[in-house]
């Protein structure tokens, strides 16, 4: 009996030590992959999660966090692709409490439902993220704890921490800290999965590093620079679509901003605009923060330019065009400022209301299609209804562009910007500003940048 008893005090005091040589297999793996050098304009890591357990894993038990040196700069994210869909990525990016040489912030990478479950051994594939600073300054990700350069083919990284319901699972934390079952590594915000997206939806607060991003045409964007008109045609350039940071953006985050430009010649214009290459939109409710502008950004004011939110479709008998369309200077023979609410029902056939008023500033504009009647709204304010044959047939896209409808002088540079803060479409249902301004607000703070569950 005494022979049993120290041999089994011996075990129990050899345990840790044993333990620690011969730790648990981990329950899941991060693999990581880049392309970029140390000093460029983005961040892409490129990651894959594993289950190496015997169970199911599912995606929205899972969060990612890599970690990074801001150097004094504020930063974004998107999600370029993913086998799932990126509307099934979120990402927050958040300082940390206790910072190191190496790592003072984090991107935390969170997966909804829809994102589905691995099986037993099997793999997420890659999710190809960016990281970027929203004053697009270059980055040096040379002092980057998460950034490996000779990793550009796909190797286990434990730069990069994985959670499992909050609890760490893989990965060495800034601080050191590792996974071990007999303590509790939780994170709430961590432990939070990303919410479940509504279907028939699409939202964007167009956080993009800039006309060529990747993600942006993965969204389902494109940046217009084919010709024809309107206004002055053959003047469609990719260069007046940009992303800058502002300060009045939702979030702090980024902006679309559409840039007209002229010296007053055709040679000299330039015109910006971005719309949806899907047509899936009809009914349901169509809103955008938009900045719109009576003054030009540069240069002598006068133009007849044109700020426009706008969805288009179909053609002949099924012809469907809804149009907002701010005009400073006015334009066609009548002054302004004045905005134009435009229901087409063919290209020669369109009813529409002016409201003579200057909207300078910020404003949501709502569109909303319900049982053959559109509404729009401006801040909540009915301006216009039509119904009858005038109403959408077709499903169309979504469009915002900065354009001029005539040259009225030469002489002197001037440019003309347009800001849209988000867009927001909704499938189902008619809603009022409260219920989009909520939608919005909650989907901004779930680190939701965009998501499309129209098609």
């Amino acid at each position: 009996m005494l022979l049993v008893a120290v041999v089994a005090a011996g075990a129990t005091a050899l345990y840790p030590i044993w333990r620690k040589a011969h730790p648990d297999p981990p329950e899941l793996t991060v693999r990581y992959r880049t392309d970029t050098p140390a000093t460029a304009t983005a961040a892409e890591p490129s990651l894959e999660v594993f289950n190496d357990s015997e169970q199911p894993l599912p995606l929205s038990d899972v969060a990612l966090r890599y970690y990074f040196t801001a150097d004094g700069g504020s930063y974004a994210f998107n999600c370029v692709q993913a086998a799932f869909d990126c509307s099934d990525v979120a990402g927050t990016v958040v300082e940390l409490d206790k910072p190191t040489d190496t790592a003072d912030h984090y991107l935390e990478l969170r997966f909804t439902d829809a994102a589905g479950t691995l099986k037993p051994g099997a793999n997420s594939k890659g999710i190809d993220v960016q990281l970027y600073r929203v004053d697009h300054k270059k980055l040096d990700q040379s002092n980057d704890r998460s950034f490996d350069a000779e990793k550009t083919t796909y190797k286990e990284s434990k730069t990069i921490t994985a959670y499992k319901r909050g609890v760490l699972a893989w990965g060495e934390e800034p601080d050191g800290k590792k996974p071990d079952s007999d303590s509790k590594n939780t994170s709430k915000a961590a432990a939070d999965p990303a919410p479940d997206l509504p279907s028939g939806v699409l939202f964007d607060n167009f956080h993009y590093t800039g006309a060529k991003d990747p993600a942006l045409f993965k969204h389902g964007w494109l940046v217009r620079t084919s010709d024809g008109g309107p206004g002055i045609e053959d003047t469609w350039s990719a260069d007046g679509v940009t992303f800058p940071s502002e300060k009045d953006a939702l979030g702090d985050g980024q902006v679309l901003n559409l840039r007209a430009g002229t010296d007053g010649t055709k040679a000299g214009t330039k015109q910006a605009s971005v719309g949806t290459s899907g047509r899936e939109f009809k009914s349901g409710t169509y809103a955008a923060r938009i900045h719109f502008s009576d003054d030009p950004t540069t240069g002598k004011n006068g133009d007849h330019v044109n700020q426009t939110f706008y969805t288009i479709g179909g053609k002949g008998t099924t012809y469907s065009e809804l149009d907002n369309e701010y005009l400073p200077n006015g334009g066609w023979g009548r002054l302004g400022p004045k905005l134009d609410n435009v229901t087409w029902h063919t290209v020669e056939d369109r009813v529409y209301n002016t409201t003579v008023k200057s909207l300078a500033g910020w404003h949501t504009v709502v569109m909303t299609v319900k049982d053959g009647v559109v509404t729009y709204r401006v801040d909540g304010r009915k301006i216009y209804t039509t119904s009858g044959k005038y109403a959408p047939r077709a499903g169309m896209s979504v469009n915002f562009n900065t354009w001029f409808i005539d040259l009225p002088f030469k002489g002197g540079e001037r440019a003309w910007d347009m800001k849209v803060d988000w867009l927001y479409y909704n499938a189902k249902d008619a809603l009022s500003l409260e219920d989009v301004d909520s939608a919005v607000k909650d989907y901004s703070e779930n680190g939701m940048n965009y998501f499309n569950t129209t098609s």
